[in-house]
């Protein structure tokens, strides 16, 4: 399959503290890559950096077979950690705010309130959203501009299981329309059900990358590669 992005040996420091370190992934096209790690691993840190939140200190980024730069942002969407709503404003009124400084088309935001199945809150203030439904016009936010990648950071938080199985759904729903996505998540059962290739990271360090095995015990994986990892200082 081919690849859409690969990372190599991306590191990030702050200050004297190397958050992440000499990481590299690659990401197949039309596909959903699970980011996992347990809390405070990195996986933000290099979602941040692969989205230009973040300015890496060492490594490269290379989208559809070219080095990455800023001019590659219109490929890619995101959602990072709380959506970044309007809590007094609709659904329809929040990506209406974004489409205008995106300077992208009205028609755009029916389109995405389909994809998401949001098409019937009206005139419900955002506020009133269940936490399902404010991730879902998160992810809409992150598709108005037909990205070609999508990156969720731990999308499934806080969601009760209607709520994590619908948007199993939509995420898994992307790939066919030609949107790769990035999730990262430290809930194991969940990116085995969504992904097709995963990458453990685990102190700042990638410690295993690989497509899903249907035959591998995923927990057991991971706990072996997070000890394995924690067990290693990041020297500078």
């Amino acid at each position: 399959m081919a690849t859409l992005l690969e990372a190599k040996n991306l590191s990030k420091k702050f200050g004297n503290q190397m958050v992440v370190k000499n990481v590299s992934i690659r990401v197949e096209k039309n596909s959903v890559y699970g980011l996992l790690g347990p809390n405070g691993a990195g996986k933000t840190t290099l979602l941040k950096i692969i989205c230009g939140m973040l300015k890496q200190t060492e490594g490269e980024i290379i989208i559809e077979g070219h080095k990455w730069s800023r001019a590659d942002l219109h490929q890619v969407g995101a959602l990072i950690e709380t959506p970044p709503l309007y809590e007094n404003l609709t659904a329809y009124e929040n990506l209406k705010v974004r489409t205008l400084l995106l300077e992208l088309p009205e028609s755009r935001i029916k389109e995405v309130l389909k994809i998401v199945e949001l098409t019937n809150t009206d005139k419900k203030k955002a506020g009133q959203f269940s936490l399902g439904m404010k991730q879902r016009l998160g992810i809409a936010m992150a598709l108005l501009a037909n990205p070609t990648l999508l990156i969720l950071d731990e999308p499934t938080n806080g969601l009760d299981p209607m709520g994590i199985q619908e948007l199993r759904d939509l995420i898994r729903s992307f790939p066919k329309q030609g949107i790769t996505v990035i999730l990262s998540s430290h809930i194991l059962s969940e990116v085995e059900l969504i992904a097709d290739c995963i990458g453990i990271i685990a102190n700042g360090q990638l410690g295993y990358e690989n497509r899903i095995n249907a035959n591998e015990n995923l927990e057991e994986l991971f706990m072996k590669v997070v000890k394995e990892n924690n067990g290693r200082r990041l020297h500078e």
